[in-house]
């Protein structure tokens, strides 16, 4: 099957413009149109004058193209084709993109307005640091917030231990950094974040900042409610890829969340369903 893609023309920068420096979003989706328009216009959106939005979308079938092509003319570049998975997705929107900041978001997310501005001022404002993070809100089917992501300040020892805090959706990091130590594994399903997370911290400063930034959406069929059994498996890999031993912490907090698993996933489900019968 051949790709549908589109590369819209854009005008010329304005001199305000210019002062900016280009942040490039991706957006992987695979058949969720149900979310994806409001997505999309969360990017749109901002207030950031120099936005490179990437759309890459997997070959959907339940209607998202018609969505895609609604806003057409506004992406960097859109493709619509069978991929290999949403990193697979994230990693062809990063090797087309061409600014100074990447983030990606995913197609049931959402950006709060301001986000892109006050991450990219920060990053302005702190060159030493690699990447910026703020808070997330869950949110359910309808968007009504649910509760907060516990996000809170990591480093990379934490990070090795298990201690991640870091919401996707709300993180914003510097292409050289991508540049240098990506693009994401694609054998990682869930915790390719995470992997990302180490290598970023590793050679660089990240931080958080305490400011709401987007919306995490919690649904049936979200990797975090169906399949989230396979994100310790996961991060232990990269434990012990990089040299990580039996003993350490990251390795028994896995076997507390093993444990701990069928109650969390049951109180998930549990808020999501309290919500959708009001």
């Amino acid at each position: 099957m051949n790709p549908i893609e589109g590369h819209p023309t854009h005008s010329p920068l304005s001199h305000d413009e210019k002062n900016y420096p280009l942040v490039s979003i991706v957006t992987p989706s695979f058949n969720h149109a149900v979310f994806l328009e409001e997505t999309i216009l969360s990017v749109l959106n901002q207030d950031y004058p120099n936005l490179e939005y990437i759309l890459v979308d997997g070959g959907s079938t339940d209607g998202s193209l018609e969505i895609i092509q609604r806003y057409a003319d506004r992406f960097a570049w859109w493709v619509s084709e069978p991929d290999a998975g949403q990193t697979d997705a994230i990693n062809k929107g990063f090797a087309r993109a061409k600014g100074e900041i990447f983030a990606w978001l995913n197609s049931d997310d959402t950006y709060l307005p301001h986000a892109i501005s006050e991450a990219v001022e920060y990053l302005q404002q702190h060159p030493d640091v690699g990447m910026v993070y703020g808070a997330a809100n869950f949110i359910d089917e309808q968007g009504r917030v649910l509760g907060k992501f516990p996000a809170r300040q990591t480093d990379y020892c934490r990070l090795r231990q298990g201690y991640v805090h870091i919401p996707q959706q709300a993180a914003f990091f510097r292409a050289k950094l991508w540049h240098l130590v990506g693009p994401l594994d694609p054998s990682f399903y869930f915790a390719m974040d995470y992997d990302l997370w180490v290598r970023l911290a590793r050679v660089a400063k990240i931080v958080y900042v305490p400011r709401v930034w987007a919306n995490f959406r919690l649904h049936g069929s979200a990797k975090t409610i169906a399949a989230d059994d396979r994100c310790w498996p996961e991060m232990l890999r990269v434990h012990y890829r990089d040299g990580g031993t039996l003993f350490a912490v990251i390795v028994w907090k896995s076997w507390l969340r093993k444990l701990a698993a069928p109650y969390l996933r049951w109180k998930r489900r549990r808020l999501i369903n309290s919500f959708a019968e009001k």
